[in-house]
């Protein structure tokens, strides 16, 4: 068990730590690494880059222009939730697509780190991942693979 921090990656280079957990299973900090944004108290953060120092994970994060548009799910503490969602490039609003409950975070890291997956008889692409800490959630962003005849 180690340290993982969120740091600002400013320009002035002073790079502020925002959030960090004490005692986090490198797991669950491989799965924080494969996100690439990270939603915390209401504000998106888009991550820049990843880093090991001695006993400490680092994810360098930049406020996004993303906005976070749905905080209605309910929290579940003990399962790890994994929403796959349908990413449309104007949409404000991407509809939720269906919900996977696991058990621990190598499962989740798995789902998180897939290109391509099979849902309802199609073909998806994974245009993103995110950690929404509010909602205790992450979420796959995905578009259906076109098929050309």
């Amino acid at each position: 068990m180690t340290r993982l921090e969120y740091r600002l990656l400013d320009d002035r280079g002073q790079y502020p730590v925002l959030y960090y957990y004490q005692n986090i299973d490198e797991t669950e900090i491989a799965a924080r690494f494969a996100c690439d944004y990270f939603v915390k108290d209401a504000v998106v953060y888009e991550r820049q880059s990843c880093a090991m120092e001695p006993l400490t994970y680092v994810v360098y994060v930049k406020k996004s222009q993303e906005v976070e548009n749905d905080n209605t799910a309910e929290q579940h503490r003990k399962d790890i939730r994994i929403e796959i969602r349908h990413f449309r490039t104007e949409a404000e609003v991407y509809p939720l697509l269906f919900t996977y409950v696991v058990k621990q975070n190598k499962e989740a890291l798995l789902y998180l780190q897939c290109d391509y997956f099979i849902w309802s008889g199609r073909e998806w692409q994974k245009t993103s991942a995110e950690l929404d800490e509010d909602r205790m959630v992450y979420v796959i962003y995905a578009k259906p693979v076109e098929v050309n005849d």
